[in-house]
């Protein structure tokens, strides 16, 4: 791709793992790119490291649970930088749950994050999107929200609900000249997955990851899932009943 494809490219969630993979990875080809966590620091990291590739990264501090602030945020980078083209909603967090910590605080925060953080940037971006009736979206959930799995109630639980607002947003936006994906990773290291104690099938590298999101999001592909074999196998389970597929994953999953 060429830099007049995403001139603007604004990402959430942006300072370590796949966004910030993503931020070099465009850095690299050219583009702006407008970088967005709550750690200040680890973005200008980030910022440091572009210095000497093709584009520039800005940083742009955001805690996106604060809908003011994903407003205020966003004006000031199309002030600062240009319209936003392309907007990648990365901003997420996971929290295993088994039963002694099922406590009503741990899905406030998932849901507050995951999900509404997602919201709370997409609906000024569609505001000004619509108005220029172009624009790029792509929506980070994950793989565990095709389905039920064990300690993931919270976690997948709002994955589930970005699949499921990102499908309908899909029909609803038949027509206005913006794109939409969504991205299903599989397992990608990042300081998340660092913290898993099981094994990660098919485990991928943030740099990886990145590539084949962009190679999606120039395709426009709707949804953006890998490795394939890890997610072939994953959709074939939201097909089995729940007689057997009850049993099936507490097997998969036994420790």
């Amino acid at each position: 791709m060429s830099k007049t494809d995403w001139p603007v490219v604004w990402i959430t969630g942006a300072s370590t793992g796949i966004g910030a993979a993503l931020a070099l990875e465009l850095a690299r080809r050219g583009c702006t790119v407008a970088i967005s966590a709550r750690g200040a620091a680890a973005l200008e990291e980030l910022v440091h490291q572009a210095k000497g590739l093709g584009g520039e990264i800005w940083s742009y501090p955001l805690d996106v649970t604060d809908s003011a602030a994903c407003v205020a945020t966003l004006v000031q980078i199309e002030a600062e930088r240009g319209a936003v083209s392309l907007a990648v909603l990365n901003a997420g967090s996971h929290k295993a749950l088994g039963l002694e910590e099922f406590e009503v605080s741990a899905f406030d925060s998932l849901v507050r994050l995951n999900y509404m953080g997602v919201v709370n940037v997409v609906v000024p971006l569609l505001e000004r999107m619509r108005r220029r009736r172009s624009g790029q979206l792509a929506i980070t959930a994950s793989v565990a929200g095709y389905r039920g799995l064990p300690t993931a109630s919270a976690y997948g639980a709002s994955k589930a609900a970005l699949i499921n607002f990102a499908e309908a947003l899909q029909l609803d936006l038949k027509g206005t000249g913006i794109a939409l994906s969504m991205i299903n990773p599989g397992f990608v290291r990042t300081p998340l997955t660092d913290q898993n104690t099981f094994k990660m099938p098919f485990l991928l590298e943030a740099d990886d990851a990145a590539r084949r999101i962009i190679q999606g999001l120039e395709k426009r592909r709707f949804e953006i899932a890998f490795p394939w074999r890890f997610v072939f196998g994953l959709k074939l389970l939201r097909l089995l009943p729940y007689s057997v597929y009850f049993p099936l994953v507490r097997w998969i999953t036994r420790p």
